[in-house]
Parts: C-alpha cells; sequence; structure tokens
C-alpha cells in the first residue's frame, strides 16, 4: 500500500513496547489514527480548517508524541510562522511525519533535518495539548486494543 505522510517508504520502526499489540510500525499506526482523529483532537487554532478529507490537519504535536510512547525514539520540530513547531518523529535512521499530510504540496518544502527537539513536558503544559493527547489515546486504546 502506499501512504502519503512524510517517510512512510522507510517507516520501518518497530514497537519499543506491547502498548498496542496490533500496531507494529507506523503505517499501521497512521491507518489506526485515520480512523480516530477528529476536530476534538486538532489544535483549537485549526479547528475550521480541519475536515474528514484532511484529518491529519493540526494533530501534529499529539501524534508525534503518541508515537513516540510506542516506538520510542524522539520528537523534533520544524519551526513554523507564529513561533509554532511542526512536530515529527525520529528513532534512529527512520524519520516519519504521519501528519505531513495536512500541508499539501506546501508538504515538499517542509525541511526535517537540523531541527530543534521537543518536549513533552513543554507542549503539554499547555492543559488543552494534553487533553487532546490523552483523547487521542484514549480512542487509539479503544480501536487498538492498548493498554
Amino acid at each position: 500500500m502506499k501512504y502519503n505522510f512524510y517517510g512512510w517508504e522507510k517507516a520501518d520502526a518497530v514497537p519499543a513496547n506491547n502498548l498496542y499489540p496490533s500496531i507494529k510500525s507506523p503505517a499501521d499506526m497512521y491507518d489506526a489514527l485515520s480512523e480516530i482523529w477528529c476536530a476534538e483532537t486538532c489544535a483549537p487554532r485549526l479547528r475550521d480548517k480541519w475536515t474528514e478529507e484532511n484529518k491529519t490537519k493540526g494533530q501534529c504535536s499529539v501524534t508525534a508524541f503518541l508515537a513516540q510512547d510506542i516506538f520510542g525514539g524522539k520528537v523534533f520540530g520544524i519551526p513554523m510562522e507564529g513561533g509554532n513547531f511542526h512536530c515529527y518523529n525520529v528513532i534512529g535512521d527512520c524519520v516519519f511525519d504521519l501528519t505531513s499530510e495536512q500541508f499539501g504540496e506546501e508538504a515538499k518544502k517542509l525541511v526535517y533535518e537540523n531541527n530543534p527537539e521537543q518536549f513533552r513536558e513543554v507542549h503539554f503544559a499547555k492543559e488543552e495539548k494534553r487533553l487532546r493527547y490523552e483523547l487521542l489515546k484514549k480512542k487509539l486504546t479503544e480501536l487498538a486494543g492498548g493498554k
């Protein structure tokens, strides 16, 4: 199967734990998330742009930290206008961005190297973001039989 998220061709990371037995790869996680990403898990500032056709809109940080829970590795952020960061995952030599599709053709301009590491303590200091992460995690647990 062909995916459109950045790094899908080489997204061969394996789970670092058995939190979600049905998720064996980033592609499996993308498939599961595609069923549960919703306006409520989207960043509030982008909710008016979230649609069923663009489910990844505003989902980057909560998705990247959830992927980190499953696969380990680090979360990095591409600096964006307005001081925000677009988050993605790096596990060893594997770099993937499950939410890159939200940018459409502009995704080709994203640079996935030499970006600052992102930390959940900083991101989740915003309660709304922590709550969105918890909601996404709960939905994934229900869908994928997680622990």
